[in-house]
């Protein structure tokens, strides 16, 4: 079952949140990747609630701080709260945000039964970000994050992260 995300962001601070990169993927903003749920001025200070892509993401912090940052560039103070509930998935992730991923040399995640099913390797499904080719095999269950596996297309030989779906 999928969560929709539900954001209350005044529309005002998506222009300097939009600026703001996962410090992991720096061609996704945070906005993009989904994990900004709550960003609202209130008394001269803006309050931001940021949910982790997963339980102990060591980026979190890096967020944190360089949303604070990007908004002292502004001068305005910025609060950020860690939030774990609902937990985020991967269909937060915008299709400006997955095209971006694939642009950069990560395949985007699949639905969660597909996922299933090409980390399993019972199925050659996930695209190769350098030729496009689908005859690719995953190579580890873990890429260069926890959150995404290692794959290798078996016609250009380049090795690829995938991201893993998460529910």
């Amino acid at each position: 079952m999928t969560v929709k995300l539900e954001q209350h962001i005044d529309p005002s601070l998506i222009p300097v949140l939009q600026e703001v990169y996962d410090p992991e993927i720096p061609v996704l903003s945070l906005m993009d990747m989904g994990v900004v749920r709550y960003a609202q001025l209130i008394d001269g200070k803006v309050k931001i609630k940021i949910t982790p892509t997963y339980s102990g993401c060591p980026a979190m912090d890096v967020m944190a701080d360089d949303i604070v940052a990007a908004f002292a560039e502004q001068d305005m103070e910025a609060d950020v709260e860690l939030v774990l509930s609902p937990a985020w998935t991967t269909d937060w992730i915008t299709e400006k945000g997955k095209k971006a991923l694939e642009k950069y040399g990560i395949a985007a995640p699949l639905e969660e039964k597909l996922d299933k099913a090409a980390l399993l390797g019972n199925e050659k499904i996930v695209k190769c970000t350098n030729c496009g080719s689908t005859n690719t095999k995953m190579i580890s269950q873990f890429g260069s994050t926890a959150c995404k596996a290692l794959f290798q297309c078996e016609d250009c030989q380049e090795p690829f992260d995938y991201f893993k779906c998460l529910k």
